[in-house]
């Protein structure tokens, strides 16, 4: 059913259910358990990253090749077609025929839409301007899920740049199959938008909004910051004014539940101090390497025959 559903591709969050949800994540565990197999061997995965990655890509390539796979693609479109004005339905056209399933990252937001509309294998949505990034949401859900426990009951915060961040945007809309207390915390020149806001009401999802994540602290379980998204900025004074908005530090520990855990998408700039890197409650390291059974999982479910 997974695979029949999602036969076009992972593009939004928006395409997964509760059920959805929890068959992936459960996909994903026995993935941890897997280490290698060669399910996919003979298939090739295309990874066209438009814009920089490190965990993402790395992610998708070290999964592929753990399920006996291949892997072809860029980073950066300076070295492909796209340099000498080549359209994205076109590349996309083009490597089809070179592969069975595109992982693409693009700075515009409908780039993954637009690789859909053209392609006849699966696409997945690596990340698309500010608008979504699917499977760091997915991986997100398993990492709590695996680290502080079921979803249900959670007190959840979404700190930093809710605006342009797209990782909180999946995340949000993965959420709202769930009973979860959802708290934004952001500058208000960063707030979530209404459109996300929207689609969380037609949910009935319980959130707030709120600047000073130091009121709400102690009863978290879970704190998701995020970076100030730099390179969606027009104006550089105001970035510059606005990243150091937040600085999670050591002290702040003292006030969190025990089962709290602090959580990063990274890359991590200054917003979280580094000397909360050796706590147990700190865990956005160990929130990468789930990253690698989720997309074994997704690339298994997508390419199996």
């Amino acid at each position: 059913m997974f695979k029949e559903k999602f036969s076009g591709g992972i593009i939004s969050a928006k395409q997964f259910d509760r059920e959805d949800i929890e068959y992936i994540i459960k996909k994903a565990k026995e993935m941890i358990e897997l280490k290698n197999s060669n399910i996919l061997q003979g298939k090739i995965l295309a990874t066209l990253f438009f814009e920089p990655s490190t965990r993402t890509r790395l992610s998708f390539e070290s999964a592929m090749y753990r399920l006996g796979g291949s892997v072809i693609g860029f980073q950066s479109g300076d070295v492909s077609s796209i340099k000498k004005g080549e359209s994205i339905a076109d590349t996309i056209r083009t490597v089809e025929n070179y592969s069975d399933c595109i992982v693409i990252r693009h700075s515009l937001e409908g780039a993954a839409i637009l690789a859909a509309k053209f392609a006849k294998i699966p696409i997945i949505n690596a990340g698309s301007g500010s608008g979504e990034h699917p499977t760091q949401a997915l991986l997100d859900l398993l990492t709590i899920n695996e680290e502080v426990g079921p979803l249900d009951g959670l007190n959840i915060g979404l700190m930093g740049d809710l605006k342009y961040g797209r990782t909180v945007h999946s995340l949000s809309i993965l959420l709202s199959n769930f009973n979860v207390n959802v708290y934004f915390i952001s500058p208000l020149e960063l707030k979530m938008r209404n459109r996300d806001k929207d689609f969380l009401q037609q949910r009935q999802v319980k959130y707030k909004e709120l600047t000073d994540y130091r009121k709400i602290l102690n009863i978290l379980d879970v704190l998701y910051m995020t970076r100030v998204q730099k390179e969606r900025f027009v104006d550089s004074e105001e970035y510059e004014r606005i990243k150091g908005f937040y600085i999670f530090q050591q002290e702040d520990l003292i006030q969190t539940k025990n089962n709290f855990r602090l959580l990063h998408p990274l890359p991590r700039i200054t917003e979280i101090s580094p000397d909360v890197d050796n706590s147990e409650k700190a865990i956005y390291f160990k929130q990468t390497y789930y990253g690698i059974p989720m997309r074994k999982a997704l690339l298994a479910e997508l390419m199996t025959d």
